[in-house]
């Protein structure tokens, strides 16, 4: 048995100060925001930029989280792919409700983003199909995601039987099962650590009257 050392985790602790967020410095909405600190996380070379941590909650609300990939962001919400029969799946569709936090740690960052969930139209669910790879398109047919198999050979043969059904096809059709769901934000909220946990929160949140900017308390 190998030893290991208990990590003393009241000690953890890192200063943050590395920036500063002030309302003049958003960007003229909550997506335009967004994008900007998106591609300044992939500029700094972090891995995975568009990776999200989503939470969702089924009818009980009882929560769960997972990390999927945002592969969409416009004026109507943030958008990620997924298969329908997952177990987020069902929670969306249960209670139409998710949230999405994006953890840029290396640059002492996240930004939240919650709201209302929506499926993706057919052309779009294509379009970003078309632009998967093949692998990624054959995974997507054999995957029975969220449910439970015998083991890793029951999933070989889920895709080597798939592999085989597709063999002389130029294109892998879109699966049935298989979409995108956007989510259109009641609130997106920027978080920039700073100095003795003196956090700068600036908040969209879409109101009757449009979105205003509000600075919420560390």
């Amino acid at each position: 048995m190998s030893e290991t050392t208990n990590i003393a985790l009241p000690s953890m602790r890192v200063s943050y100060e590395q920036g500063s967020l002030t309302e003049s410095d958003l960007e003229a909405s909550w997506h335009e925001q967004l994008q900007l600190w998106l591609d300044q996380a992939a500029g700094a070379g972090l891995p995975e930029p568009n990776a999200m941590v989503l939470a969702t909650a089924d009818t009980e609300g009882r929560p769960s989280s997972r990390t999927v990939l945002a592969k969409g962001l416009d004026e109507r919400g943030l958008v990620f792919f997924t298969n329908y029969t997952s177990a987020k799946s069902h929670d969306l569709m249960a209670t139409r409700y998710a949230s999405a936090t994006f953890p840029w740690f290396a640059m002492q960052r996240q930004a939240h983003v919650r709201g209302i969930v929506e499926k993706v139209g057919p052309a779009e669910t294509a379009a970003y199909w078309a632009s998967r790879p093949r692998g990624s398109q054959l995974g997507a047919w054999a995957s029975p995601q969220s449910r439970v198999v015998s083991g890793r050979s029951t999933l070989e043969s889920a895709l080597n039987k798939v592999e085989r059904q597709f063999a002389d096809a130029d294109r892998v059709p879109v699966p049935p099962h298989w979409g995108g769901w956007r989510i259109r934000p009641e609130e997106v909220e920027f978080w920039q650590g700073r100095r003795d946990r003196m956090h700068d929160r600036l908040r969209f949140r879409l109101g009757r009257d449009g979105w205003e900017v509000q600075r919420i308390a560390p």
